[in-house]
């Protein structure tokens, strides 16, 4: 894979596994983009750029376990008190991500290889870079009712599970409709984003585990150099990102992103409906 080619791509998947923007739409751009600009998309093997997807988000998965590393201690110290102390924070906040997680798990189990063969499109990206961005925008001026994420119940945690599968559709985004569920249960931006980036590790670990098993057994699994440096793009990305979304959403709003995604979303409407 050309090292520019590379260095995009592991950049945007950075950039936008994190932000309410969609990562998989982007990337399906990159590649859209790619081949309109007269390179062939058969250039490089399935084998190849589903090495390179699990690679970055192997990268994006270390970087949301290294920035919340307290989180991920307090859960640590919470597994032995699962059977008999369920109010123990760090044991309270495991059962909230498996019930957040159990809903795409199961949807994706069902539907990914229906979505993968209907879904993705720019046609598709562009409805719903746009729908779910006003949805979020209508979520976010719910005025906060919980203080943090303390307050979170596993019903809470149930229904932005539930919200999550919308993401397997390219263009919702996955941070931003789990972002878009926590505001409106009245959670506060900060913790809001908080517990979409935690809902991240189990469902980023399940899918690159289950496409790493899969490549593994086929025998096409190529991760070399090229793979390893995609992964450390991607990490480096993912923790500025990260780091910058929190400090935002501590003194301002999801506009900036909403605007963004209207404008992303009509440019893709011209393109699916127009052309250039």
């Amino acid at each position: 894979m050309p090292i520019f080619l590379l260095l995009v791509l592991a950049v945007v998947q950075g950039i936008t596994e994190f932000l309410p923007i969609s990562s998989s739409g982007h990337l399906i751009l990159v590649w859209e983009l790619f081949e309109a600009g007269g390179q062939d998309p058969e250039a490089f093997p399935e084998s190849v750029e589903l090495s390179f997807d699990v690679a970055v988000h192997v990268g994006t998965l270390l970087a949301v376990i290294h920035y919340f590393r307290r989180d991920v201690w307090q859960m640590l110290a919470g597994l032995p008190k699962l059977t008999n102390d369920w109010r123990d924070p760090g044991a309270h906040l495991i059962i909230a991500l498996v019930i957040g997680t159990i809903p795409v798990i199961l949807a994706g189990f069902f539907l990914k290889e229906w979505i993968e063969l209907t879904l993705r499109n720019i046609t598709v990206v562009a409805w719903t870079t746009i729908i779910f961005g006003l949805l979020l925008y209508w979520a976010d001026r719910r005025v906060p009712s919980k203080d943090s994420l303390d307050h979170l119940r596993l019903s809470d945690a149930l229904i932005i599970g539930l919200a999550q599968v919308l993401a397997l559709v390219p263009g919702t985004s996955r941070s931003g409709i789990t972002m878009t569920a926590a505001r409106a249960l009245g959670f506060n931006r900060p913790d809001s984003a908080h517990f979409s980036m935690l809902l991240a590790i189990p469902t980023i670990a399940g899918a690159g585990t289950l496409a790493g098993l899969s490549l593994f057994k086929t025998g096409e699994l190529h991760f070399g150099l090229d793979a390893l440096f995609a992964a450390a793009i991607a990490f480096v990305v993912a923790w500025v990102s990260i780091a910058l979304l929190i400090g935002w959403l501590r003194r301002a709003s999801f506009t900036p992103f909403v605007v963004y995604r209207l404008i992303l979303g009509g440019v893709l409407l011209y393109w699916a409906y127009v052309g250039f």
